[in-house]
């Protein structure tokens, strides 16, 4: 997963941190392309962690999952571990969730990418 995401990132030009976690938000895997950003790291993180916590991704679905909601959309963004940015994909396996993938380093619809490349191979 960890090849596959840096692959895409390669071909589209960004320089990623990809962050795996079990279904505990316990990392299991992680790198950092030379050149990537060190804020890449705590964001991938925070994506991974976000996305395994809600069995949910991050980004577009969070934001639509709250945005009408002032309470939600202000108080989930005080957890210590919560990021909306997308680049956050739960990863399941035969329905059950395993845990999660968090990438960092290009504008979120790149992250999201280099993401669904990763799981392209599970």
């Amino acid at each position: 997963m960890l090849i596959a995401a840096e692959q895409k990132a390669s071909e589209i030009g960004i320089n990623i941190s990809v962050y795996i976690v079990d279904e505990s938000a316990t990392i299991k895997a992680f790198s950092r392309m030379d050149k990537a950003k060190l804020v890449t790291i705590d964001a991938a993180r925070k994506k991974a962690v976000t996305a395994v916590g809600y069995a949910m991704r991050t980004g577009e679905p969070w934001y639509k999952h709250i945005k009408d909601d002032p309470i939600l959309f202000n108080g989930v963004q005080q957890f210590e571990d919560f990021i909306l940015l997308g680049g956050g994909i739960p990863i399941m396996i035969d329905g059950n969730l395993c845990g999660a993938i968090g990438i960092s380093g290009g504008h979120y619809k790149q992250d999201e990418q280099c993401a669904e490349a990763a799981l392209a191979i599970v």
